[in-house]
């Protein structure tokens, strides 16, 4: 049985993005994606930022740990950041989300959305200056939040 929110053992449900380093040229992004394919590992959100030099890859991949040995043993550069992931019930939910989030005084540095998912809700991905507040605030508010079993 999970711990409740009040029990200090609690922890809210966690997702990893992986934000992985590439040279910007032509077929960088799909020799990244063909690293999966045939595996268990699930692409479940991706955002690219390029600049002229370099492309950051932002994604989450579910097993992380399985994704996580993968990207080593191709000799990839990524680092790890914890995200909040919830789920937007209603067409007003996003605006919603942001007006908790604000409310509570927890910044949201970046966002972006899920790929479909298998109940069909739509999800967005929070990397926010404090995890644990935006998770308690939202889950109080009533969000459902994801980990990673719910995302893939």
């Amino acid at each position: 049985m999970e711990p409740f929110e009040s029990d200090p053992r609690y922890r809210f449900p966690r997702v990893v993005q992986f934000s992985v380093f590439l040279d910007n040229r032509v077929g960088k992004l799909r020799e990244l994606l063909n690293l999966f394919l045939g595996t268990n590992v699930q692409l479940a959100a991706l955002t690219v930022v390029d600049s002229a030099d370099c492309a950051i890859v932002r994604c989450i991949l579910a097993p992380s740990d399985e994704a996580r040995g993968m990207l080593r043993s191709a000799g990839m550069a990524f680092s790890e950041t914890e995200m909040v992931v919830a789920e937007l019930g209603s067409p007003d939910a996003l605006r919603d989300l942001c007006e908790v989030l604000v409310s509570a005084e927890v910044n949201i540095h970046y966002a972006y959305p899920m790929l479909v998912r298998q109940t069909g809700q739509s999800a967005v991905a929070l990397h926010v200056d404090e995890p644990e507040m935006a998770a308690t605030v939202l889950r109080r508010k009533g969000f459902s939040l994801l980990g990673e079993a719910e995302i893939s």
